[in-house]
């Protein structure tokens, strides 16, 4: 299985930021299951590939969501 997630911000420094906050997820993953995340400009990009259980296929997905999420809420209010 495979996804290829893209989030598109205002500008490069958010995308920067919001890639920073998930990448770490590319190196902590059980064997079987890759994430890559990159920016390209404005966009933050990551590649999911899982050959093990559709459940932890779905839950890493969830996981990159939910990371974004909270970083985007986090450069919200530090912002302000």
């Amino acid at each position: 299985m495979q996804a290829t997630v893209t989030l598109e911000y205002k500008d490069e420094k958010t995308a920067e930021a919001i890639a920073r906050a998930v990448s770490p997820d590319n190196f902590k993953t059980p064997i079987g299951l890759q994430v890559k995340t990159v920016r390209e400009n404005n966009k933050v990009i990551t590649e999911i590939q899982c050959e093990g259980k559709l459940a932890t296929f779905t839950a890493t997905i969830d996981d990159l969501l939910f990371s974004a999420s909270t970083a985007e809420k986090t450069l919200h209010i530090i912002t302000k």
